[in-house]
């Protein structure tokens, strides 16, 4: 990077760091430190969720998922606005009326300590994992720009974020999160400006749209209803529905940011804004995926974007081959995509049709060859998933100076919001729903904010220690969401029970989630079906089972009675 994109970079994170201490310097209690202190209006609400689930995966993957699959991605979140009206109406006002820290506490007022704490262990699981996952995602960014060891890169990425989080608790969050969102967005805006702009001359935003289109890469919508098909309008409005009710209604780190609402009123608005935002948002950042690929069809892409990688086969007989080949491909299909561009300005239907055809079948032959790439990268023991990767490559090679350096710090920043309200959100759960509840019940207010502390840095290097195994996941987009889709339809199928199914008591709740969640787990160990329905069998799994066994629980009650 130049000096100019350094200074950018280091500015902008030095404003939202110290602007987030800054905010959160008055003194603390548990209270203000885990929750904010319920003083956040609607629209900081509504930004701190939105920044808590951007993630720095958002960023990086979201562009290189419709690069290497096209946009049907967003199907993912086509349920979401219906789930944030579900959670408006029953969630906020039981969590407000309780005044509860953490969305796991009700649960022991309607069943029992055991499932409390059953339900939280299954949220501190999952997000512990993929809290690791996400600090991986900027760490990237280290380690591709300076070749520097993951490890390292790892520890440094985690260790900035512990900072502000460890002294500032959820407040620092909170209000650093209103500036992120700022910045991510208008940086994302200006990368999809630049993106077109590098294009040939005679090709604006329009003619960029209509080549992407005939690539197959603007496809969002796809009716059929296949449950192994992971991104469609069914799996999305049915499993998204699922997975997002549970996320956002049951998922501290969300949980905790609406908690933060002065009202009940400020807190139903900044979650249902967030609905109505999210879809546009999402489609924007695969867009600049999209525009990202038409812009690799007049500069030839590498054949591996990680050059990690990359530095492990190119030397070889074998990549040289490959590469050459490439090449050829490429001036060929330039050639064809820019004939494609002409006729379509031209409306010639029957030169449009020919030339599509051409073009994905010169696109299908270039797949091959980045797939036997991949499969050398492996034999010689390197990373062949590099999703990841491309739209960090793009920016580092082909934006201007300066802009160079606020997008990167952009990654950083959606990394720093989502991971701190991670870190927080596991440090509410385990003091309150663990700690305070179990271990040590009568301590000071001084104690407990000294314990959960204690507690976000132990997170941060646990979390960190993960990130070190990251990369074998492969895309970190759909890592995040599997490992999510793993748990949170047993936890969303505990709450159900409790604010629907009343006939339903604590024993039978504890015993269908615990069969509910192995029930899950086998599902995806066999492959029987795409991960988002996995939300859809273990809710429903804990509601029908918890009404079967209650009914035997009952039955055995009159026997013995």
């Amino acid at each position: 990077m130049s000096l100019l994109d350094w200074i950018v970079l280091a500015v902008t994170l030095t404003f939202i760091v110290g602007y987030g201490i800054y905010r959160s310097r008055r003194e603390q209690n548990l209270e203000s430190y885990l929750t904010g202190g319920h003083t956040l209006p609607w629209w900081q609400v509504c930004l701190s969720v939105m920044a808590t689930q951007a993630s720095a995966v958002t960023f990086l993957s979201g562009p290189g998922q419709a690069y290497t699959d096209g946009m049907r991605f967003v199907q993912f979140y086509f349920g979401l606005p219906l789930a944030m009206v579900v959670i408006s109406i029953t969630f906020i006002p039981i969590f407000h009326r309780l005044n509860v820290y953490t969305a796991y506490e009700y649960l022991e007022t309607r069943f029992d300590l055991r499932t409390r704490t059953l339900t939280a262990i299954l949220f501190l699981v999952p997000r512990w994992l993929s809290t690791g996952i996400s600090i991986y995602a900027p760490s990237i960014i280290l380690s591709t720009i300076f070749g520097w060891d993951i490890v390292w890169t790892n520890i440094a990425m985690g260790g900035i974020l512990l900072i502000y989080t460890v002294i500032g608790g959820s407040q620092a969050v909170s209000y650093t999160h209103v500036q992120q969102m700022f910045i991510v967005l208008g940086g994302m805006f200006l990368a999809g400006c630049l993106v077109v702009r590098l294009l040939p001359e005679n090709m604006g935003f329009v003619d960029t749209l209509e080549v992407a289109g005939k690539m197959n890469k603007l496809q969002t919508i796809n009716w059929e209803f296949d449950l192994n098909d992971r991104y469609n309008v069914w799996s999305g409005v049915i499993g998204g529905f699922f997975l997002q009710l549970s996320y956002f209604g049951t998922d501290q780190s969300q949980v905790g940011r609406y908690l933060g609402g002065e009202t009940i009123s400020q807190s139903r608005l900044g979650l249902l804004m967030n609905g109505i935002i999210k879809i546009p948002m999402q489609f924007l950042i695969l867009l600049v995926g999209a525009l990202v690929f038409v812009f690799y069809q007049f500069h030839q892409a590498p054949l591996v974007f990680n050059e990690t990688a990359l530095s492990k086969i190119e030397n070889t007989v074998d990549y040289q081959v490959l590469q050459k080949k490439n090449t050829q491909i490429f001036t060929e299909k330039k050639q064809a995509v820019m004939q494609l561009q002409q006729a379509l300005e031209k409306k010639d239907a029957a030169q449009v049709n020919l030339l599509q055809k051409q073009v994905l079948n010169l696109t299908k032959q270039s797949t091959e060859l980045r797939e036997k790439t991949q499969k050398l990268v492996r034999e010689k023991g390197g990373d062949a998933n590099d999703t990841n990767y491309i739209f960090l490559t793009f920016v580092v090679k082909y934006l201007p100076k300066g802009v160079v350096g606020l997008l990167i710090a952009i990654i950083f920043i959606a990394s720093m919001g989502s991971i701190a309200s991670a870190i927080n959100s596991l440090t509410s759960s385990f003091v309150v729903d663990i700690y305070r509840r179990m271990w040590v019940t009568q301590a000071s207010e001084s104690h407990y904010v000294k314990v959960s502390k204690i507690s976000t840095a132990v997170w941060g290097v646990l979390s960190i220690a993960v990130a070190m195994y990251a990369s074998r996941v492969g895309s970190l987009l759909e890592a995040v969401n599997i490992l999510g889709s793993l748990f949170y339809g047993t936890v969303l199928g505990v709450f159900v029970v409790a604010f629907y199914f009343k006939q339903i008591g604590a024993k039978a709740t504890f015993w269908a989630a615990v069969m509910a969640e192995i029930g899950v787990v086998v599902c995806w160990l066999l492959n029987l079906t795409a991960f988002l329905w996995l939300n859809v069998i273990g809710c429903v799994a804990v509601v029908a089972m918890g009404l079967l066994l209650e009914t035997i629980l009952g039955k055995n009650k009159v026997v013995n009675g």
